[in-house]
């Protein structure tokens, strides 16, 4: 379960993200990317320290982009690449937004909802000790097999971007797809699909293949 704040973020994600969007080889869009959310889910890290979403995001002309983001109380070790910024929380105080394609905790929880057959958390918020449960605004899935073993990522090896972003770790390869529909991810083991309002086909998301 990914346990959420009715609180503020300043400056707010599509803040941040219309900032950085445009530094991205894969981002086509217009400059400054004035963008919208479309929809998002999130995974869950089972140590509970770091928070896990991925947005789907549009700068218009039914153009969607996928952003998967990593949420820290502290900067990641070797992670200043992938920084997307900083932000204060209303709630949780400073936080630091990563590309989390450059983080090993997003790369964890991706390859086990592929490879496990899983989905998003359940999303929640926590109102005077009453869990109130937040309707998602799009549906993952894995295409693996529940009960698989999955393989433990301990270090992000490289990360190479282009119309997909393939991140090697010491035991998995992922393909995040960063415009979906538009491309496959380059790899052809177990697909991580989702569906969205105006977009009731599944389409792929991510891609995960064992080294």
């Amino acid at each position: 379960m990914a346990l959420l704040h009715r609180a503020r973020l300043h400056p707010g994600k599509l803040e941040l993200l219309a900032a950085w969007l445009p530094g991205r080889p894969w981002y086509q869009g217009p400059v400054p990317a004035d963008v919208v959310r479309v929809a998002s889910f999130r995974f869950d890290d089972p140590d509970g320290a770091v928070g896990i979403e991925t947005m789907l995001v549009s700068p218009g002309e039914g153009v969607v982009y996928q952003v998967p983001l990593t949420y820290r109380d502290a900067p990641l070790s070797g992670g200043d690449d992938w920084l997307v910024g900083t932000a204060e929380h209303t709630a949780l105080g400073r936080r630091w937004v990563y590309d989390a394609c450059g983080d090993p905790v997003y790369a964890s929880a991706l390859a086990a909802a592929i490879v496990t057959g899983g989905s998003q958390a359940e999303e929640f918020f926590e109102v005077d000790g009453v869990r109130e449960t937040r309707e998602p605004s799009m549906t993952v899935a894995g295409s693996g097999t529940p009960g698989s073993s999955v393989p433990a990522v301990q270090v992000i090896r490289r990360v190479v971007e282009g119309g997909s972003t393939t991140i090697v770790t010491d035991s998995v390869e992922l393909a995040v797809v960063r415009r979906p529909g538009a491309g496959d991810g380059g790899l052809a083991g177990d697909a991580l699909t989702g569906t969205w309002p105006g977009q009731p086909t599944p389409l792929p998301l991510a891609y995960a293949v064992a080294r």
